[in-house]
C-alpha cells in the first residue's frame, strides 16, 4: 500500500516527535507522525517521574545541558497555552551521609555552571522546617526552586492535538521496517504501507540506533535502562509537598519521592541496564529496592501505601550524550539520539533545534520553492483540555451537567471520571482506542481500585464509540483484549 508523500516524516511519537510535530505544524510544511505503537506517547515519555528539570546537575557544557536549561521556562506558557496540568513545586536535595554532604558544594558549582543560579543551600533544620517527614538524620540539603511537575502523557497529547488541528497527520500502529535514501527523497517501509518523505526525522528513542541502522550508520547502540516506580495513594499520610531528591550518582538521579499533578504520590525509579527492549515487567527486588531507599530520606514511607507499579525504559545511547545530528551524505535526514531521562522537559527546545536543523536542509526548501518555513497565516497555538468533574467547583459542575448529561453519570468512583469525559477522550484526534488510553488521557482506572468499579463499564464505552464488538476492546493494542475466549463463550450462553 501507498500511504502517499510527506514534507517531513518524523519517525516516534514521544514527548520529542510530538513536540517537533507541534512546532513544524506552524509551517507551510507538511508533517506526517509515525510510531510502532498504538498510541503516542512512545515509551520513556509516558513512564517517568514527571519531573520538569532545570538542568541544575547536567553536565555542563554539554549540548545536554543547554537543551535542558533553555526548555525549562518554556513550560509556563506551552502548559498555558495547551492546558496542561503544570506545577512549579521546587525540589529539596536532601544528604543524608556525611559523603552525600560533602558532594552538595560540588552539586552546587555545578547548578552555577549551568546557568541555573537559584539553587540554595539549606541546613538540616531549614530542609526539615519545609518538609517536616523527612528524617531526622538528615545533615544538609539544596533547593531547586524550579524543579516542577507535568503531565507528561497530556503533554504528548496536548501537542499532538494542537499539531493534528495544523494539518499534521499520526500514523499509529505503523513501525518502520526499512529506510533508504534515493534521488528525489527517503522511502519509508512501514508495517502500514510505503511512505516518501522530503526529510525524515528519527526520534525514535529506544529503536534510534534501529532507524539508523537502515541508511547504514552504525556508529552508535541503545539499550534500555529500566526504571520501576511506585504510585501511592493520595490518602498516604506523608504530607510531601516539594520533590524529594536524592544526591545523584553518574548513573541515575536516584530515587526520588515525588507528589503527582493529580493528588498522589510516585517513588522511584530503579535504573537496571539491560538488553531486551520489550521488558516493561517490574519485579520484586526493584520494587523493594525502591522503598527502601527513599525510606532513608522520607521514613514514614510502607509498601502499604502502593496502590499500583509500572516500569519505564530509558534510552541509554552508547557513546552517550545528545547527539542531534545530520549528515552531508544522507540529505534531508536529521537523528536525534541519545535524549534519555531529562528528555520530556528537553523535548520543547529539542523541537525549534531540529527544526533549524531542517531549515539549514537545502532539499526541504527546494520542494517547497523556497518557502518551506513561511508561517501559516491561521495556525492555532492553543487547545483546551477535558474539563475535569473531580476538579470542578459546584457551579461548574452544574454547568458541565447541563452541557452535557453524560457529566452526571460517573464510570470511575475513585478518581470521579465521568462518562463524558471518556467519550471526549475517545472523539479526540488522536484519540483513545483502549483501555490505557482512557486511562492516561482522563484517569479512569488510574484510583485505589485500580479499575474494579469502571472496568466493567468503560469496555462497553469504548466498544460504542468505536463501532466495535466489546470482545474486540484491548488494554494496549491487538493481543490484549480484556475478555478472553472463555468469558466470551460464557458470555454467549447466558
Amino acid at each position: 500500500m501507498n500511504l502517499g508523500r510527506t514534507d517531513v516524516l518524523i519517525i516516534g511519537a514521544g514527548a520529542v516527535g510530538t513536540a517537533l510535530a507541534r512546532d513544524l505544524s506552524r509551517f507551510d510544511i507538511q508533517v506526517t507522525v509515525v510510531d510502532s505503537l498504538n498510541d503516542v506517547g512512545g515509551d520513556a515519555s509516558k513512564s517517568n517521574s514527571a519531573v520538569v528539570h532545570t538542568g541544575f546537575d547536567a553536565p555542563p557544557g554539554t549540548l545536554e545541558s543547554a537543551m535542558v536549561v533553555s526548555a525549562n521556562p518554556m513550560y509556563d506558557d506551552l502548559c498555558r497555552d495547551l492546558d496542561i496540568p503544570f506545577r512549579r513545586t521546587g525540589a529539596i536535595l536532601v544528604a543524608v551521609t556525611e559523603e552525600e554532604e560533602a558532594e552538595l558544594p560540588h552539586i552546587l558549582e555545578k547548578a552555577q555552571a549551568n546557568g541555573v543560579d537559584d539553587v540554595a543551600p539549606l541546613t538540616a533544620e531549614e530542609v526539615r522546617d519545609r518538609e517536616p517527614s523527612v528524617t531526622p538524620r538528615v545533615r544538609a540539603g539544596l533547593y531547586v526552586p524550579r524543579e516542577s511537575l507535568v503531565d507528561p502523557f497530556l503533554l504528548v497529547v496536548a501537542q499532538a492535538e494542537n499539531a493534528v488541528e495544523n494539518g499534521a497527520v499520526f500514523l499509529t500502529s505503523c513501525e518502520v521496517v526499512g529506510l533508504r535514501h534515493e534521488d528525489d527523497g527517503l522511502r519509508a517501509e512501514t508495517t502500514r504501507g510505503q511512505l516518501r518523505a522530503e526529510c525524515v526525522v528519527n526520534a525514535a528513542g529506544l529503536f534510534a540506533d534501529k532507524i539508523s541502522g537502515f541508511l547504514g550508520i552504525d556508529d552508535f547502540k541503545v539499550h534500555p535502562r529500566r526504571g520501576q516506580f511506585h504510585v501511592l495513594d493520595r490518602a498516604a499520610p506523608l504530607g510531601i509537598e516539594h520533590i524529594i531528591l536524592p544526591v545523584p550518582t553518574p548513573i541515575t538521579k536516584g530515587k526520588l519521592l515525588t507528589p503527582t499533578m493529580h493528588g498522589n504520590w510516585l517513588i522511584g525509579p530503579t535504573a537496571e541496564e539491560l538488553e531486551d527492549k520489550a521488558a516493561h515487567n517490574t519485579t520484586n527486588e526493584g520494587l523493594t529496592e525502591v522503598v527502601e531507599d527513599v525510606r532513608k530520606r522520607v521514613p514514614a514511607l510502607t509498601p502499604a501505601f502502593a496502590i499500583s507499579q509500572y516500569a519505564g525504559l530509558r534510552p541509554v545511547r552508547e557513546p552517550g550524550g545528545y547527539h542531534l545530528r545530520t549528515f552531508p551524505d544522507l540529505p534531508g535526514y536529521v537523528e536525534l539520539s541519545g535524549i534519555r531521562s531529562t528528555g520530556v522537559t528537553a523535548s520543547l527546545a529539542v523541537a525549534p533545534y531540529a527544526r533549524r536543523l531542517l531549515a539549514e536542509m537545502p532539499v526541504l526548501n527546494r520542494a517547497k520553492k523556497g518557502g518551506a518555513f513561511r508561517p501559516k497565516e491561521n495556525a492555532v497555538t492553543t487547545r483546551k483540555g477535558i474539563p475535569c468533574f473531580r476538579d470542578s467547583d459546584t457551579k461548574t459542575k452544574e454547568a458541565l451537567i447541563e452541557q452535557d448529561p453524560l457529566y452526571a453519570n460517573v464510570v470511575c468512583r475513585c478518581e470521579t471520571v465521568t462518562e463524558a469525559e471518556v467519550v471526549q477522550a475517545i472523539r479526540r484526534t488522536p484519540g483513545a482506542r483502549d483501555w490505557d488510553g482512557i486511562k492516561r488521557r482522563v484517569r479512569a482506572g488510574l484510583g485505589r481500585c485500580q479499575g474494579g468499579f469502571c472496568g466493567m463499564r468503560i469496555p462497553g464505552i469504548l466498544a460504542r464509540e468505536l463501532g466495535m464488538s466489546v470482545e474486540r476492546v484491548s488494554k494496549k493494542g491487538t493481543g490484549s483484549e480484556l475478555l478472553d475466549g472463555r468469558t466470551k463463550s460464557l458470555r454467549e450462553t447466558r
